[in-house]
């Protein structure tokens, strides 16, 4: 990259003599866009995976690329999504296909340290303080000894988790347990931070804690939390992959993809639904309850009763919706 700089500045040497003050720092400025582009465009690519187990195709040629941000991994329970984040760890191989970082082959130790891990089924030491599992994954993870214990003190700060330290693991809640699951994936600052279900056990408070804890990190990281749950990343996600029997379906911004059903969602009273197969014919989102009785909330692609309403769509909606329709 400095090779690349001191080329460009040798070729426009000459030029930059006749360049104004204001035209130089000019210059500067643009060259320093330039560096910061270089050094941000390391990217992580998923390249024509495919993964079957049995006769069943878990994962069908799966490909996209992503740099940093937050993507939301989105998609109903058995849809692949596990599958997919372990062969991005490298924790499984794939049948076919290859995970690329900066446009080379992993090496698996090089691509260690820049993993941060969250799996679904997070394992621990149970007779392990919470301080002590943080200390022997740090060692395994690289960590400087001398940045060690403050590293270790401000993950468990973050994730509240500091007066409970020196409590075994074994006497922490389940939501205690996976607060220490995200803190341990943020060892040694990673590049990579890979969330499989992250908000399971984490109470309304904490989740939103969570939320904007991610969203804090995703300036300099990529970020892949995968979930079932549309409220983790309706308002942090860059893009939503939507995964179904194996296959991304949909891939774009949170109001890309919530377009999709614009015009689909409806409210209507309850009263008004007599004569048509609500719970068949229709996906019902919520009812509510309102003064005038019960309302509700349904996605149709045509308008359902003459006085139904319609709505505002949310991805909640395009989620149900799109695994509604099958």
């Amino acid at each position: 990259m400095l090779s690349t700089i001191i080329l460009l500045l040798g070729k426009f040497n000459e030029k930059l003599k006749t360049l104004s003050f204001c035209g130089i720092i000019i210059l500067g400025n643009l060259l320093n866009l330039i560096i910061k582009h270089m050094r941000g465009t390391a990217m992580l690519s998923i390249k024509n995976i495919s993964k079957t187990y049995g006769e069943k195709n878990v994962l069908k040629d799966i490909s996209c690329s992503l740099s940093e941000g937050v993507y939301g991994l989105l998609g109903a329970n058995g849809s692949g999504k596990s599958t997919l984040l372990n062969i991005i760890c490298k924790v499984i191989s794939s049948d076919s296909g290859e995970v690329l970082w900066d446009n080379k082959p992993i090496v698996t130790e090089e691509f260690y340290a820049l993993l941060g891990y969250l799996p679904q089924n997070f394992t621990y030491y149970p007779e392990f303080t919470g301080y002590e599992f943080m200390k022997y994954l740090s060692y395994l993870k690289g960590v400087p000894h001398r940045e060690m214990n403050e590293q270790i003190r401000s993950l468990l700060r973050i994730v509240g988790l500091s007066e409970v330290k020196d409590k075994k693991i074994s006497t922490y809640s389940g939501g205690m347990k996976q607060r220490l699951g995200i803190a341990q994936a943020l060892i040694n600052d990673p590049k990579i931070l890979v969330l499989d279900e992250p908000t399971v056990g984490l109470d309304p408070q904490e989740r939103v804690k969570f939320r904007n804890l991610i969203s804090s990190l995703s300036t300099n990281k990529i970020v892949i939390l995968s979930t079932h749950i549309v409220s983790d990343i309706e308002s942090i996600a860059k893009y939503i992959l939507l995964l179904k029997d194996g296959e991304f379906r949909e891939v774009g911004s949170p109001q890309e993809l919530i377009s999709l059903v614009k015009n689909k969602v409806w409210e209507i009273p309850h009263a008004e639904t007599e004569d048509l197969n609500i719970y068949n014919d229709y996906t019902i989102v919520n009812q509510r309850v309102s003064s005038n009785g019960t309302v509700l909330r349904i996605i149709s692609d045509q308008k359902p009763t003459i006085n139904a309403i319609k709505m505002e769509p949310s991805l909640e909606d395009l989620y149900l919706y799109y695994f509604r329709k099958g």
